[in-house]
């Protein structure tokens, strides 16, 4: 079953990024985490440059990427290596997991086809009792989360 698959893979996902979740908060240096790190190091400009292979224009010109937020993460690789560094990379979400961010938008989209067909029986004065939406609601969720088109509309 492919949503019971899927659950297992968020899961698991989410347990890997629980690790970066902390470091997601935390503030870029102005000067980006290259010059940062250099100069914490002590090692110039031209000394990074040599080690990256390239001239001092273009070792300045990298680090002014990094700090602007368009290197690549090839480059950005490459350069920390040449600090003696390794790139992190993570992408962690703004819910507090991958199974809510999927829970919370199936939950969206059913409160939306709900809110439709609530006011159509109110029209024609056929309202529900409160227990019997909620169930309908849990019902679209499960179905929504199911059938994995959340992402859509």
């Amino acid at each position: 079953m492919l949503s019971q698959k899927n659950k297992r893979a968020r899961r698991a996902l989410d347990a890997h990024i629980e690790a970066y979740r902390p470091a997601a908060g935390r503030p870029i240096p102005s000067r980006g985490w290259l010059r940062a790190i250099r100069d914490a190091i002590g090692m110039s400009g031209q000394q990074y440059a040599d080690r990256l292979g390239v001239a001092w224009q273009s070792m300045a010109d990298l680090e002014a990427s990094e700090a602007g937020g368009t290197i690549t993460l090839n480059s950005l690789r490459k350069a920390a290596a040449a600090l003696n560094c390794r790139l992190v990379y993570a992408i962690v979400p703004d819910a507090t997991s991958l199974e809510d961010m999927v829970n919370e938008r199936a939950r969206e989209i059913a409160l939306s086809d709900l809110s439709r067909v609530v006011q159509t029986m109110r029209l024609e004065d056929q309202e529900s009792a409160p227990d019997t939406l909620e169930a309908r609601l849990n019902d679209q969720i499960a179905e929504h989360v199911r059938d994995g088109d959340l992402w859509s509309a």
